[in-house]
Formats: structure tokens, sequence, C-alpha cells
């Protein structure tokens, strides 16, 4: 008995000593850091395979820089100038880049004053700026369901609860009324739209506009509309107007950046403009300005370099376009051959989601599509997809790539022994 305490008590102090540093860690850190931060099956294997050297075809890349884009050595010569060793802090951003970004952003017959841009580092810092803004620790924002999941990570990490609403699909993904009216009956400080959504690829149609300036107007909250891949649209009959085309009483945010704009994710600059009623905007402008002032996040030679990246960039947009217009087309004629599996409509941006067969769960397909194939997908659930088993993919690989693993999925998604 004597021996057995010898061998066993050890062990239950160390697991107490764990436990005890486990409970003062988390005292130590804010509540918004999650302590336990295991990674997943998926990630887990995904490294195991790239630490072995396996050539994995990701098609989960979100980074236009690594599949073979052909960008230009002109995109980098205004960061070498003397001008780059000068600083001018700037709350909102210098006149030159907000000059042409609001340039960049006039279309139609709709003008966006300078004045109403704000620059930021990365479109994540303008979210963070904006729940600063208009949001008191602990109020609750409305975001749409399915989409991408950085939306509630920088919602809880500036103390913002985020509140679903549910996109349907009839034909074309839509706001679904019953969801949207149960998600206000929260008390909402803000009201966020991605158009086009990632990762449905669906457009915000001037109808699901009205609506959510509806809740704006009932509980007089601000709207947020991230626009990051509006520039790459890929059905012309899709409503692909953005917000600032559209007149409202609202006050609007509309977020953009290099990142999507023009492919250029190594280049940290974003934006977001205010729209709505004059005063409206003045005060919003007013007070924002504290927020930015206390940051100027953004470097002096991106900004610099923004109206000719803006201008050459456009060179890089083109490609990603066509890249991500064949690899859909393909994707397309893929899925004829299948009639257990459906690819929804992309109106815009960089991804599609199919449905397959539910014949295992997406962590098992995606799991084995990585262990067997070698392609790395992203499963539904990443997303809140329901009721069904769902992959999305990215329409930015090399088209012979991205062709190969597909054939890969459908095989092993429709054939799960």
């Amino acid at each position: 008995m004597i021996q057995e305490n010898l061998t066993t008590q050890p062990v239950s102090i160390i697991d107490r000593v764990h436990e005890v540093c486990q409970h003062m860690l988390g005292a130590m850190f804010s509540s918004r850091i999650p302590i336990h931060q295991a990674e997943n099956q998926l990630t887990q294997l995904r490294k195991q395979l790239d630490d072995d050297g396996v050539d994995v075809i990701d098609l989960a890349e979100s980074n236009p820089t690594r599949v073979g884009f052909d960008y230009a050595p002109e995109l980098l010569k205004d960061f070498s100038g003397p001008q780059n060793l000068e600083y001018t802090p700037s709350a909102f951003g210098l006149t030159a880049a907000r000059t042409a970004v609001a340039e960049y952003l006039s279309r139609n017959e709709r003008q966006v004053d300078p004045k109403r841009v704000v620059l930021t580092a990365t479109t994540s810092e303008a979210y963070s700026s904006l729940f600063k803004l208009l949001c008191n620790p602990g109020d609750r924002v409305l975001v749409p369901e399915p989409s991408y999941p950085l939306l509630e990570y920088l919602a809880r990490l500036d103390g913002v609860e985020p509140v679903p609403y549910r996109l349907e699909f009839r034909g074309r993904w839509e706001i679904d009324p019953g969801s949207l009216s149960a998600a206000e009956e929260n008390d909402v400080r803000a009201v966020i739209a991605v158009s086009p959504n990632n990762p449905t690829g669906s457009y915000l149609s001037p109808t699901d506009h009205q609506a959510l300036l509806q809740v704006c107007r009932r509980h007089r909250c601000a709207l947020i509309v991230d626009e990051v891949f509006s520039g790459y649209p890929m059905n012309t009959t899709a409503p692909v107007t953005g917000v600032l085309d559209r007149s409202s009483n609202v006050l609007t945010f509309c977020l953009g950046g290099l990142s999507k704009a023009i492919g250029l994710p190594q280049v940290k600059l974003s934006w977001f403009v205010v729209d709505g009623v004059d005063g409206d905007v003045e005060s919003a402008l007013q007070a924002v300005g504290f927020v930015m002032d206390t940051y100027l996040s953004v470097s002096t030679p991106v900004q610099l370099a923004t109206p000719d990246l803006l201008s050459a960039g456009q060179a890089l947009t083109g490609q990603i376009r066509q890249r991500v217009s064949e690899n859909f087309c393909t994707l397309e004629r893929q899925v004829n051959r299948f009639s257990s599996v459906s690819v929804f409509p992309v109106e815009g941006g960089w991804y599609a989601v199919m449905q397959v067969p539910a014949l295992c769960s997406e962590e098992q397909l995606v799991i084995r599509l990585l262990k067997e194939a070698h392609v790395y997908v992203y499963p539904g659930y990443f997303f809140d997809f329901q009721n069904g088993v769902f992959l999305v993919v990215s329409l930015l690989p090399p088209t012979d790539r991205f062709s190969y693993a597909m054939e890969k999925v459908f095989a092993v998604a429709t054939n799960m022994e």
C-alpha cells in the first residue's frame, strides 16, 4: 500500500500543480483570450504533412502571392525614395492616399469625398476601430451566418458580442427574415454585412440592404458593410452595386483594402468610408478621429505609394479575375458528372461552396481528403453552414492544380466507404 502511494501520489500532485497554473493563467490574461487553444486534427495532420515535405494542394488558399501570379517589380518602385524617410502624423491618413482611394471607389455617378475616407493598416483594424467607436463592452452586433469566422473573433477581442442572422439559399443566398427578426430582439449597436459574402459569394441585394437599414433605423445604430471582395464580380446579373452607390439616411461604414482590391496582402493598407446624413457623418468622423489618432498605424511609405499602387495593381486584379473565372468554369464542368454533388452559384469573390453526399461528417471527409489525396479543403462548419455536408474551396490555385485537386475531391466525396 505504501509503495502504491509512492508511485501514484506524485502524479496527482503534478496534475494539481497543472490545474493551479492553468487557473493562474486564466486570472492573469483577459477573458477575451482563449486559454486552451489546442489544434484540431485537421490542422495537426496538415502540419505533419508539411513537415514531411508532402506536396499538399491547398484549396483553402487565400493568399494571392503564393499561387503564381505575376507581380511586376514596378509595384515596389515608390518604396525607395527619400520622401519615405519623412513622417507627418495624420489620424485619418495622408491626403494624397485618401484622395487616391476616393477616386478608386468613385464609380457610376456617385463620387466619394476624400474627407470621408479613413485609412487603417488592415480591414481587421478597421473593424476594431469601429467597434471602439460604436460599442461599449458587452454590447451586441449582428453578423451574417454563414460567414468568415474572423468576424466573431474580432468582435469578442473588443468585448463585443456577435449575434448571428442567417443567410438561406433560395436560388441565391438571401437574408432569412425570421432569423433577422429574432436576432434584432437583442439590443443592437451595429449591423454587419459582407458583400460579396465570404464564402457564399453573394452580393448584398437592394432588398436585403433595405431590410438591414430598417433594423438600423429601429435601433438607431450604424451599418458596417465589408466590401473587400467587391471588385471581383462573376455573375453580371447579380446586384453588384456597392452601398456607396445607394442613397441612405443611415450612418454607414464601407470597408475595403489593398489586400483584396489589387491582390497585395503584403502591403498593409485598408480603409473605411463614412456615409449617411451629413450631420451624422461629421459627428462620426470627429469621434473616430480620437481612436485613429491614438494608434496612427498606417506607414508613410505605403500611403505615399497608394496612388500608383491602385493604378498599377489593376493588371494584377485582371490576372486574379481570369484565374477565378477559369477555375469556377472548371468546377461547374466537373460537377456535372456527379448528380449527388451541387455547386452553389457564385456572384463574386474568390471562393465556391459545394454540397456533397452526407456519407460521413465534414470532419471525416476533409481529413480523408488530406490524408489520402493530399488535398486541403475547408469544411462547411468552419463558416457555420448547417443542414448538410458542405465544402468550401478557393478559386485562386493555378488552374492545372485546381482541376487535378477537384477530381480527387469528387472521387473521395462520392465514395466514402
